[in-house]
């Protein structure tokens, strides 16, 4: 089971990550996130920050919904999020070496062209 500790340490030991100061975490490779904090949106309430669900960067929509498809118990998107190339991981459903897997390959693809 991972946590907000475990994306942290993850994320920082890529090359060119920067930490954005959030209630939660937000980390930006060439300017652009790639993982950060769930700002939870419920009508009628204040937005509430995550720390134990992240959002990444999947690259595509046929990556996002194949994810929220083939595993619903870690993976899922929200209102807002549908025509993004995003989907929300729960971290407590996954252990270290998949959410390394996952933070690694978001990273790769917003890493600026060498």
């Amino acid at each position: 089971m991972a946590d907000a500790a475990d994306v942290r340490r993850i994320a920082l030991g890529l090359p060119g990550v920067v930490e954005i100061e959030s209630a939660g975490f937000d980390f930006r490779v060439g300017g652009k996130g790639f993982v950060w904090s769930y700002p939870e949106r419920q009508p009628g309430r204040p937005r509430r920050i995550r720390t134990d669900i992240a959002v990444l960067y999947v690259g595509d929509l046929a990556e996002q919904r194949a994810l929220v498809l083939g595993e619903p118990e870690r993976f899922f998107t929200a209102p807002g999020y549908e025509e993004w190339p995003l989907v929300m991981l729960r971290l407590d459903a996954v252990d270290v070496a998949r959410l390394t897997e996952l933070i690694t390959d978001a990273w790769d693809m917003r890493t600026p062209e060498a």
